[in-house]
C-alpha cells in the first residue's frame, strides 16, 4: 500500500517539542514495518505564520513571503527526518520527481513546500497523484471537513463522507468567507477531484489516529470517496483484520 501523509506544522510541532515529533515518526515507521510505502509532507504552522508576519511588517512582497513559508516547512520536514533517522531520505525533497524516485525505491520521503503560491495541502495532493498513491491522509488540527469553519460558525456540521466534487464545493464555500479557514485548500481539493484519490481528513493531534486510519480505515474524520469507488476500501495495510 502506498500512502501520502500530510501533517500540518501546528500538528507536528505546535511548540517545537521533540516528543510529539517522535510520536509522528513512530507512526510512520510502524506503517513501513507493516509493508506500506510512505511519503510525508509537512506544513509550516504557527512558526511559519510568525516569520511571514514579521517579514510582511518589514515590507517583503508576497513572493518573498511564500519563499519564507517554504523555508519553514522544510525546517519542519528536517525535524521529522531527524526523528526518523536512517529510515528516511536525509534531506527534504524539493521536487515531485525527487520525491517520486525515493518513494519508488521504498524509502521514506519527507517534503515541505515546493513553489510559491502553492500550499503544502496542494503539495500533498500533487505528490499523491504523482506517485499514484492508494491513500492520502490529511492530519489537521480539526476533526474533519465541516459545512463551514467551525471556529467561525456555531452550527457547522461535520461531513462523514464526501465525493471529491462535493469536497470542492464545500471548500470553495468556506474559502469565500473572509477570515475562514478550511482544513484542505481549494487547489488541493481540485487535485483530489482530478486524480480520483481516496482521501481522509482527520484530527492528527494524536498521531495514533493516523495509524488507525491507514491500517484499518478506522477514524472519526471525513472520507473523500472517488467516483465509482465502494464505501469500504480494499487495500488496508492489515488485510487480516
Amino acid at each position: 500500500m502506498k500512502v501520502v501523509v500530510s501533517i500540518g506544522g501546528s500538528v507536528l510541532a505546535p511548540d517545537l517539542g521533540a516528543e510529539r515529533i517522535r510520536e509522528h515518526a513512530a507512526v510512520i515507521e510502524g506503517l513501513v514495518e507493516d509493508g506500506c510505502t510512505v511519503g510525508a509532507v509537512v506544513g509550516g504552522g504557527t512558526v511559519a505564520r510568525e516569520y511571514i508576519g514579521t517579514a510582511r511588517d518589514l515590507g517583503a512582497n508576497e513572493m518573498r513571503l511564500d519563499e519564507i513559508g517554504i523555508d519553514v516547512t522544510r525546517l519542519n520536514a528536517r525535524l521529522l527526518i531527524s526523528a526518523l533517522g536512517q529510515e528516511a531520505v536525509p534531506s527534504p525533497a524539493k521536487t515531485y520527481e525527487e520525491a517520486g524516485e525515493a518513494i519508488r525505491r521504498g524509502d521514506i520521503c519527507v517534503m515541505g513546500g515546493v513553489a510559491p503560491a502553492q500550499t503544502t495541502d496542494a503539495v500533498s495532493a500533487a505528490l499523491a497523484e504523482y506517485v499514484d498513491a492508494d491513500l492520502l491522509v490529511y492530519a489537521t488540527s480539526v476533526p474533519g471537513v465541516y459545512s463551514a469553519d467551525p471556529n467561525e460558525t456555531d452550527d457547522a456540521t461535520k461531513h462523514e463522507r464526501l465525493s471529491a466534487a462535493e469536497l470542492v464545493d464545500v471548500i470553495a464555500g468556506i474559502e469565500m468567507n473572509a477570515g475562514s479557514s478550511a482544513p484542505v485548500d481549494l487547489l488541493a481539493a481540485k487535485v483530489i477531484q482530478r486524480s480520483g484519490m481516496r482521501t481522509i481528513v482527520l484530527d492528527g493531534t494524536k498521531p495514533e489516529r493516523i495509524s488507525g486510519a491507514v491500517r484499518y480505515g478506522d477514524h472519526e474524520g471525513t472520507d473523500v470517496i472517488p467516483e465509482g469507488a465502494g464505501d469500504e476500501p480494499t487495500y488496508w495495510a492489515d488485510e487480516e483484520r
